[in-house]
């Protein structure tokens, strides 16, 4: 169904009926019918603008042939009897099919620059084409007809219906126009936001596995060197094992290897785009945002940027972020608040994460940094993995920064984290 309302005939097909119902509503300037000034010159250039892909020649020639054809057929069904004449009313409405083909010609002048012109000129070209049209409709009929068309009154009111008509038009394009810019726009930062999100969870996995690479490196080499410990020993079953496990080992990290490499590429395309530090504040903030309500707490966040400028550093520091904000809401019970602050110290740049939890005992603010710890267990009483601030230091660390625990002052927060950074180190490029 979609590609039969995709075909360009049927679009043009149905810009030319559109137009002909629309003519239908007029006003007749001049006594008698033989000029009618309606909404079918509106509705016809409101198609050819939003519609400025269709070929407008050929689509002038199907709404004259259209409208010719709608009208006679309206004087067919309503004449009186004996009262048609199809040669009298076919004299009458071909005038009106040349406004429209001569209308798309004067378009089609312009048509490859209609989204790029301003929109008052816009509206003044229209304008003008509308006077050429109605000037070769107004010909056709005195040349078929012979009607009248000395009226000085008449030539008024037709360049002022013309330039009321180009200038609406155009300006109700505008609106269209404008309209979908911002739902694209809205639709692209979603995709923007679904992106970032997937990126950064990729960057802490890879962050981990580079971690797991070095981990591997190690025990490699100590299992190698116990194979030739118990090779020396003359333990020789045992040595063969020890070295059957130590090359499995050495698999697992050259696989691992791979893994890494393979998403660093993507890493690397990232690392081109470069966001302001608000960007990154507002999309870790929505995440949250989703994040608390699928927990069913009801948080306020309190975002505070004094600081703002691009940084092609984003990942890192969404991962950051999600992590200390991720943090921050799991601690709050049922309602609270989370706050965050990004400004400058001096040649520093900040990033302060609050919040409104239980807060962290004295005794276990120098370990919270340490891999496996955790204030966090669950319903059964099994604890979290704990590597989440252990994730955040090593991060900070990454980036040339340093991230630190401390009891904020007054009684509004209960915990806070700051994340302090060079701001060279993050500016770097601009």
């Amino acid at each position: 169904m979609q590609a039969f309302f995709r075909n360009e005939k049927v679009q043009m097909f149905a810009v030319a009926l559109g137009t002909a119902a629309a003519g239908e509503f007029k006003i007749n300037p001049v006594p008698g019918d033989l000029f009618r000034i309606g909404l079918g010159g509106s509705a016809f250039l409101l198609f050819l603008l939003l519609m400025n892909r269709l070929p407008f020649i050929k689509t002038g020639l199907w709404t004259a042939a259209v409208v010719v054809a709608f009208r006679t057929l309206l004087d067919l069904v309503f004449a009186p009897a004996g009262g048609f004449r199809l040669s009298g009313e076919l004299a009458v409405h071909i005038s009106g099919g040349l406004y429209y083909l001569v209308f798309a010609l004067g378009m089609r002048t312009i048509q490859r620059r209609i989204e790029r012109m301003n929109p008052l000129l816009l509206g003044a070209v229209c304008a003008g084409i509308d006077l050429t049209s109605n000037t070769a409709e107004m010909c056709c009929r005195w040349l078929l007809n012979g009607s009248d068309i000395s009226n000085a009154a008449t030539w008024g009111y037709i360049a002022l219906v013309g330039a009321v008509r180009g200038f609406f038009m155009t300006g109700l394009y505008s609106s269209i126009a404008v309209s979908q810019i911002r739902a694209l726009n809205l639709e692209q930062n979603k995709r923007m936001e679904q992106m970032l999100a997937v990126s950064s969870g990729l960057y802490g996995e890879v962050f981990y596995l580079r971690k797991s690479m070095d981990a591997i490196e190690h025990a490699t080499g100590s299992g190698y060197r116990l194979y030739a410990d118990l090779k020396r020993e003359g333990l020789a079953d045992f040595s063969r094992r020890q070295l059957a496990i130590t090359q499995e080992m050495h698999e697992v990290k050259k696989d691992s290897q791979r893994i890494a490499a393979g998403l660093l590429k993507l890493f690397e395309q990232e690392a081109k785009t470069r966001l302001s530090l608000g960007e990154i504040a507002r999309y870790a903030v929505r995440g949250n945002q989703k994040y608390a309500m699928m927990l069913s707490k009801q948080i306020v966040f309190d975002v505070r940027i004094r600081a703002d400028y691009h940084t092609s550093e984003h990942l890192p520091l969404l991962s950051l972020l999600n992590n200390l904000l991720a943090n921050a809401v799991e601690a709050i019970d049922r309602s609270g608040a989370v706050g965050l602050e990004i400004y400058t110290d001096n040649d520093d740049t900040v990033l302060l994460v609050t919040d409104t939890g239980p807060g962290i005992p004295e005794k276990d603010r120098e370990l919270v940094f340490e891999p496996g710890f955790t204030t966090k267990f669950g319903r059964e009483g099994s604890a979290a993995t704990g590597i989440g601030l252990s994730h955040v230091h090593d991060i900070a660390q990454t980036l040339g920064g340093e991230i630190r625990l401390f009891l904020p002052a007054g009684d509004v927060w209960s915990t806070a984290f700051e994340a302090v950074f060079a701001t060279e180190a993050l500016n770097k490029g601009e």
